[in-house]
């Protein structure tokens, strides 16, 4: 899979709702329970970050419910690439991006989401034929200003911000012409989480499921 392929695999997820969640899951119990209310909320493609010792398994429970696509986040590495891949993510989203990285993703067949934060890094990225990229962290490096004004020289590129995003702040970035949708974990309250209460869940992924874009 090419990078140009991988980006219109990665615009077709973006475009599926207007935001993504982005999830950090410490309880395997939880896994399940989640992905469920999330899509019943509206919002069917899920980034379980790579950051907890569940995550891979996470990945492979979630896979299993109806509706979700499920990807792996905070991938840094080949091995965790080909890990995910196996546990069944169905795509990769990165901080930034790496040779042995993005040759991962091609011999994975995974769609890739690198991360980018500087034109030169968007140029690079764009170089290799990935249109589409992940803005991170968006809020510290100048938010949807800064998505706006890289939209002037470079308008082949299609973000998916992420990083500091609010309920409050989605809007802006959506109403830009270069972000097909943002990343958040708003939706999925770790306090939410951890008592079990998926119907808030539920009702937060149905309010960002209906956000204008």
């Amino acid at each position: 899979m090419t990078p140009a392929e991988q980006s219109q695999n990665a615009l077709a997820l973006c475009q599926m709702a207007p935001v993504i969640p982005v999830l950090v899951i410490e309880d395997l119990a939880h896994a399940v329970p989640l992905a469920q209310a999330l899509v019943a909320g509206g919002l069917p493609v899920l980034e379980v970050t790579l950051r907890t010792d569940c995550a891979l398994e996470a990945i492979q429970e979630m896979a299993r419910i109806e509706g979700a696509v499920v990807g792996a986040g905070t991938v840094l590495t080949p091995e965790q690439m080909a890990d995910a891949h196996a546990a069944g993510a169905r795509f990769a989203v990165a901080p930034g991006a790496t040779p042995s990285l993005i040759d991962a993703a091609r011999l994975n067949e995974m769609p890739l989401l690198p991360g980018a934060q500087t034109c030169s890094e968007v140029m690079s990225l764009m170089e290799l034929g990935y249109t589409v990229q992940k803005f991170f962290p968006a809020e510290a490096i100048g938010g949807a200003i800064a998505l706006k004004s890289i939209a002037g020289p470079l308008p082949q590129v299609t973000f998916c911000p992420t990083g500091g995003i609010s309920a409050a702040r989605a809007p802006d970035y959506l109403a830009l012409p270069n972000v097909a949708c943002v990343g958040g974990s708003w939706v999925a309250p770790k306090d939410a989480m951890t008592a079990g209460d998926w119907d808030r869940i539920t009702t937060l992924a149905r309010a960002a499921s209906q956000l204008p874009r």
